[in-house]
């Protein structure tokens, strides 16, 4: 009996299951080798972890007071010495007219002083001639008493005015020398009662200003909390200034992609806000001292058994430059997208020497004690004369 030919059966999706695996893992491998080679053989290291950040800076009360007036709000852009915050200066401007008067008070005594120099003074000389005729007397009687002139009794009132002289001239120098001490090498500006005067009013002078509360840097107002009709206390965070000209970017990068990342890197940069059109170029500026689990409030103890190794990320400040931020604004939290160029890997992970750029400074408050040194002059000038 003949048997049919059995015809040819197809292959089944099982048998070229292996075949697809095998595929797809040369693709892999040939992705993550094209992965390392353009992060790590064409020289740059790159993280979307990446954050602006840049100052805040607190506007605080200096002296204590109840709020009458607020200048600026959320999202309000101010300018350096502009103010902000108004309180009532009604205690403030009594406690400067008492500090006036106790001032003008303190010259016109320091004057009787001066005044009383000369007095006492005098009154030694006087004393002194007095001595001198009582003196000249008891010789005199001291002559005649020999001869019967004058009894021995006239003689002894006369030696007892000598000594009444000599303690009445004691005294007066004694006085004077006392008043002098006061005085002595001092004139009516530099005299210590005048000067504890001059502080105290100056110390009103500046507590009377600070109750109008200034802008301390230029930028726009974030964060104020502060309300008309509130008392606040010295040192209380009324609002904060964000410079927005002046931000960087802090890119955390994971510990194994530090090794060739130094200061004075080139660093490209692109913001999720504009997208890959608008590209920011920036200097790398150093590498902070530590990791952030490192400086947090509770570090992590890995002494347990049950350690599992997580990879750490640490901070790397990238400068922006000015004009770019100029045109294409920033503000602090934007994420960012960050490439490090590492083909040039000569130079030190941290900063050397202290960055100029990062000293900050406001001469906002540097001329409050002008008025007031103005003011102490004006009232020393109308109540004092010349001192001897």
């Amino acid at each position: 009996m003949k048997t049919p030919a059995t015809p040819d059966t197809p292959a089944t999706p099982r048998s070229r299951l292996p075949l697809t695996i095998a595929v797809a893992a040369a693709l892999l491998v040939l992705g993550c080798g094209a992965a390392w080679f353009f992060t790590h053989e064409r020289g740059a290291e790159a993280t979307e972890d990446a954050y602006v950040e840049g100052n805040i800076v607190q506007v605080t009360a200096q002296v204590a007071g109840t709020v009458v007036a607020i200048g600026a709000d959320n999202t309000d852009r101010v300018r350096a010495g502009q103010q902000l915050v108004h309180l009532n200066g009604v205690d403030a401007q009594l406690a400067l007219e008492r500090s006036e008067a106790q001032l003008a008070r303190a010259v016109r005594q320091v004057r009787s002083q001066y005044a009383m120099a000369g007095q006492m003074r005098a009154n030694v000389q006087l004393r002194r001639a007095e001595l001198g005729k009582v003196q000249a007397d008891l010789a005199r009687r001291s002559e005649l008493v020999h001869s019967g002139a004058i009894s021995g009794e006239d003689l002894e009132h006369a030696s007892e005015g000598v000594k009444t002289a000599q303690a009445a001239l004691q005294s007066a120098e004694q006085q004077y020398a006392a008043n002098q001490a006061a005085v002595d090498g001092t004139t009516l500006a530099t005299h210590p009662d005048v000067l504890a005067a001059s502080a105290q009013l100056k110390d009103a002078y500046v507590a009377q200003a600070r109750s109008v509360i200034a802008a301390p840097v230029g930028g726009l107002v974030a964060r104020r909390n502060v309300q008309v009709g509130q008392r606040v206390a010295a040192g209380t965070a009324l609002m904060s200034i964000v410079p927005l000209e002046t931000l960087w970017v802090t890119a955390n990068f994971k510990e194994s992609q530090l090794r060739h990342v130094h200061a004075g890197q080139a660093v490209t940069m692109t913001a999720d806000a504009y997208g890959g059109d608008v590209v920011y170029r920036g200097i790398v500026v150093g590498q902070e001292a530590g990791t952030g689990s490192a400086f947090s409030l509770m570090p992590a103890q890995n002494a347990t058994g049950n350690w599992i190794k997580v990879v750490q990320r640490l901070p790397v400040r990238i400068a922006l430059d000015p004009k770019e931020v100029a045109a294409h604004p920033l503000q602090l939290g934007l994420s960012m997208r960050v490439e490090v160029d590492t083909s040039a890997r000569q130079g030190a992970h941290f900063a050397t020497v202290t960055n100029v750029a990062h000293a900050y400074r406001t001469d906002v408050f540097a001329n409050e004690g002008e008025p007031a040194a103005a003011s102490v002059k004006r009232i020393i000038a109308a109540n004092g004369v010349s001192a001897p």
